[in-house]
């Protein structure tokens, strides 16, 4: 009866932890890790004109090493929502640069926002959104 089970297969998505990485700083001709962030209040516009970049820069050959959403932020005047996703680009080369933030300006939607700049600490750990809960409760366990 065993012989015909199905073997259980494992789940080839895993959780990874996040290791924090050097940051290269680049070289004379080649920047070293840039982030394209994309912003608007509309969900939406964000996330197709961020795969719009993403599919880009695939094409123009240039390394996006990550892609990910940033936590909503909520501004009070008229309870407005900010959506962003950033793209991480490495080893974009000085004489490729100009050329994608053309393309990319050129097909800019109105309402979306484009920043490209160089990547820090800081815009690593931002992507990650605070959970008093949690360290509160971890607060207690080290006490």
């Amino acid at each position: 009866m065993e012989k015909f089970s199905l073997k259980k297969v494992k789940s080839k998505r895993r959780k990874k932890f996040l290791k924090v990485k050097e940051i290269s700083e680049g070289t004379e001709t080649e920047y070293g890790v840039l982030n394209l962030t994309v912003s608007g209040y509309d969900m939406t516009l964000v996330s197709h004109y961020t795969q719009y970049a993403h599919h880009l820069c695939n094409h123009l050959k240039i390394p996006v090493s990550r892609s990910y959403g940033l936590p909503t932020r909520t501004t009070e005047i008229l309870l407005m929502k900010e959506h962003s996703a950033k793209l991480v680009l490495k080893d974009l080369s000085a004489t490729m640069c100009p050329l994608l933030i053309e393309v990319l300006l050129k097909n800019q939607p109105e309402g979306v926002d484009l920043s490209l700049k160089q990547h820090t600490q800081a815009d690593f750990q931002a992507r990650f959104k605070s959970r008093p809960e949690m360290e509160e409760l971890l607060a207690q366990l080290n006490n």
